[in-house]
C-alpha cells in the first residue's frame, strides 16, 4: 500500500533527512548571525531610514562594515527570511548592479530593533552570551545525574540567580530580556483576558524585576496600584513610576499584601515543592477573600494545532540547561501544584502568547 495521503514516504524521510540534519550540526549559526546582526544595528540602521530599503553601500558607510562580509551576513539572514531584498528604481545608470538592490525589514526583523516595541534583542543576546551557552554543552551530564547539579551551577559555580547578584552586568542581561518579554506579554494579557483586573485595587507582582511589567499594566489598568516585589539587588535598578512601589524582599519568606498577587514566568524556574511553597506565600498575601492570584506561564498542550507547543518544548529544554528543578508544565502538572498549595477553584486562559493566564482563588 501507498503513504496516506499527508505522510512522507520512507524514501521522501531518507531525503528530507540529508538536508535536514544540517540544521542541527550548525544549529548554533542561526543565533550567532542573528546575534551578530543585533549588535551590528542593522534592523536599527534601516529603521532609522524611515523604514525604506537601504543598498549594501549605505548600510556599509552607515554600521561601519567592509561591504563584503557584510553582504555575505545579508545573504544569510535573507534567505531564512529575517531582512528581504526589494529593487530600488531611483539609482543612476552607471551605479553598480549591488546598489539597484536594497534591503528592507521583515516581521521578524523588526523584532531586532532594540528599542522597539515588539523587540526581542535582549532576549536574544542573554541567551546568546557565553554565560548562558556554556552550561548545554553540560546538559547530557544533567541527564544522567537526574538533576543533581544543574548545568549552569555545574559550569559557573552558583545557580543563575546567584550569579546575577555577584555579576551586574548579567543581571542587566537578565533584567533586559524580562523586560523585553513583558513588552510582548502584557498587551496579549489585555487583549486575551481584558477583564483580568476587575475589583482589584492593589496587586503585587511577584519576581517583577525592573517594574516593566507592572508599569505596563497600571497604564492599561488605570485604577490599579501596584508593588513591584523582587530581590533587593533587583529592584534597586527599577525606575520610579507613579502608583508603583518597589519593594525588595524573598518570596520564599513572605509577600507583600495586596488584592491579588501576579506572579510571571517565575514559576517555572523552580521545581514542584518550591512551586508550591512560592504560592501558598502569593495566597497568604491576599488580603480580601475574593482576591486571586494570577499566574503567567506557559501550559504545555497535547493540541497539535496549538502554534507555541515547540516554543514550550523549547523553555522546557532552556529550564533543564540553566536551573536545578525548573520545568515547562502541562494543565495537569499546574493543577497538582495548585492543588497542594491550598487553592479552591482556578481557571486557565489561552492569550495570544507563549503564556497562558491561570486564575487561582483561595
Amino acid at each position: 500500500m501507498g503513504a496516506r495521503r499527508g505522510e512522507m514516504t520512507e524514501i521522501e524521510e531518507e531525503e528530507d533527512a540529508e538536508v535536514e540534519i544540517w540544521r542541527y550540526v550548525f544549529g548554533f549559526a542561526e543565533m550567532g548571525v542573528v546575534k551578530c546582526a543585533i549588535e551590528l544595528g542593522i534592523a536599527d540602521a534601516l529603521e532609522a531610514h524611515g523604514g525604506e530599503p537601504m543598498t549594501l553601500s549605505q548600510l556599509s558607510v552607515t554600521l561601519g562594515c567592509p561591504p563584503s562580509p557584510l553582504y555575505r551576513i545579508l545573504r544569510f539572514l535573507v534567505h531564512r527570511r529575517v531582512f528581504k531584498e526589494k529593487p530600488i528604481t531611483n539609482i543612476r545608470s552607471q551605479e553598480s548592479q549591488e546598489d539597484t538592490t536594497g534591503y528592507a525589514l521583515t516581521p521578524i526583523s523588526r523584532r531586532l530593533i532594540r528599542d522597539g516595541e515588539r523587540s526581542m534583542a535582549a532576549f536574544l543576546l542573554l541567551e546568546s552570551s557565553p554565560v548562558m551557552l556554556t552550561p548545554w554543552l553540560a546538559l547530557a551530564t544533567r541527564v544522567r545525574e537526574d538533576g543533581k547539579l544543574a548545568p549552569f551551577e555545574a559550569t559557573h559555580g552558583n545557580d543563575v540567580w546567584e550569579y546575577a547578584a555577584e555579576h551586574p552586568g548579567h543581571s542587566k542581561l537578565i533584567n533586559d530580556a524580562m523586560a523585553c518579554d513583558a513588552r510582548v506579554a502584557v498587551p496579549a494579557i489585555v487583549e486575551g483576558c481584558a477583564k483580568l483586573f476587575e475589583g482589584i485595587e492593589m496587586v503585587v507582582d511577584v519576581g517583577g524585576g525592573d517594574g516593566t511589567t507592572l508599569r505596563m499594566l497600571v497604564k492599561a489598568f488605570p485604577w490599579l496600584r501596584g508593588i513591584n516585589f523582587d530581590v533587593p539587588h533587583v529592584v534597586s535598578t527599577a525606575l520610579p513610576c507613579d502608583g508603583v512601589d518597589h519593594i525588595g524582599g524573598d518570596m520564599f519568606h513572605s509577600v507583600p499584601k495586596a488584592d491579588a498577587a501576579f506572579i510571571m514566568w517565575v514559576l517555572h524556574d523552580w521545581g514542584d515543592e518550591e512551586c508550591i511553597e512560592i504560592l501558598k506565600k502569593c495566597r497568604e498575601a491576599i488580603v480580601e477573600a475574593d482576591g486571586k492570584v494570577i499566574i503567567v506561564e506557559a501550559v504545555i498542550e497535547d493540541n497539535k494545532d496549538y502554534k507555541y507547543k515547540g516554543v514550550g518544548l523549547m523553555l522546557d529544554m532552556v529550564m533543564m540547561a540553566h536551573t536545578t528543578n525548573g520545568k515547562e508544565r502541562t494543565k495537569e502538572e499546574w493543577i497538582h501544584i495548585l492543588d497542594k498549595a491550598g487553592f479552591s477553584r482556578y481557571t486557565f486562559t489561552s492569550i495570544p502568547a507563549v503564556q497562558s493566564i491561570i486564575q487561582a482563588y483561595p
